[in-house]
């Protein structure tokens, strides 16, 4: 038995739905599913009803929590004990992350991984993915969180996927929702100047047989939101790198779906004492 789809089901129950349980454990939806189902395959009973308002627990299910709680709480008292033992509850960790990891992927996390190791010193240094990359050589920092996929050298875990979303000035009209490749061809788009989310847009366009019709190169992300809020073209941005998005931007997932996958990177030759866990998946 998998103890993390026990986690999952603990927070389901806590949260009283499957997307408020994925927002606490930083997972997908799609993640929390799948560990219910494998849960409830490997015991061969159901242990939640769904509906339309949220997730609850069956009776059997409830009865399993309880001793599933009981299970999380051992592991993690023995979590305590074999991290005393190693030395994990002092020391330091340093960071390095492209900015929108930094800004909205890497504080719950610090701040759970402070809660388990709270005598652990963490430090983050804001870097593009070369410079997070470089920082890693230069022994600056000890994880990194890079989009994937990197080069051998290193060591990777994912972290989070982050999923390309169109943005579009907001106008008296309403936007098609699913929107389509004929909508998108009437815009013209302000492209990020940023080589690895430039190279993954122009290809999918292309994988799809589209033209992309491109009105301005800008390098900052809050620059580009802004250009198409004032109605200066649509845009292309990974979720995390448009955000915060403001009102008089319409935001749309593409025709056929693209993400970045973000992962924390070690050189593949250094064994850290301590580790910057990602989500359980």
């Amino acid at each position: 038995m998998n103890i993390s789809h026990l986690e999952v089901l603990a927070a389901i129950a806590r949260e009283g739905s499957f997307s408020g349980a994925a927002l606490a454990l930083e997972m997908s939806q799609a993640a929390v599913s799948r560990a219910i189902a494998s849960l409830e395959d490997e015991l061969g009973i159901a242990l939640l009803t769904r509906g339309r308002f949220g997730a609850k627990l069956t009776q059997v299910g409830e009865r399993v929590l309880f001793h599933a709680d009981k299970m999380l709480e051992l592991r993690e008292r023995m979590e305590y004990e074999v991290n005393l033992e190693k030395g994990l509850y002092a020391g330091r960790l340093r960071i390095a992350s492209f900015r929108s990891a930094a800004t909205h992927l890497l504080p719950p996390i610090i701040a759970r991984f402070r809660q388990r190791f709270p005598r652990v010193e963490v430090s983050l240094m804001e870097l593009e993915p070369a410079g997070v990359e470089q920082a890693l050589r230069d022994s600056q920092v000890d994880v990194g969180l890079v989009p994937l996929p990197r080069s051998e050298e290193f060591s990777i875990w994912e972290v989070a996927r982050d999923e390309y979303v169109v943005l579009i000035p907001q106008t008296r009209l309403p936007l098609p929702d699913p929107i389509t490749w004929d909508h998108l061809s009437s815009y013209s788009f302000v492209l990020y100047n940023y080589a690895e989310c430039t190279t993954a847009v122009r290809e999918h366009w292309a994988r799809w047989g589209q033209s992309l019709k491109v009105a301005y190169v800008i390098k900052e992300d809050s620059t580009i939101v802004s250009m198409v809020a004032q109605g200066l073209g649509a845009a292309i941005l990974p979720r995390l790198a448009a955000l915060p998005i403001p009102p008089t931007v319409a935001v749309r997932s593409l025709p056929e779906p693209l993400e970045r996958i973000i992962g924390a990177a070690t050189l593949s030759h250094v064994k850290l004492s301590i580790r910057l866990e990602a989500p359980s998946l």
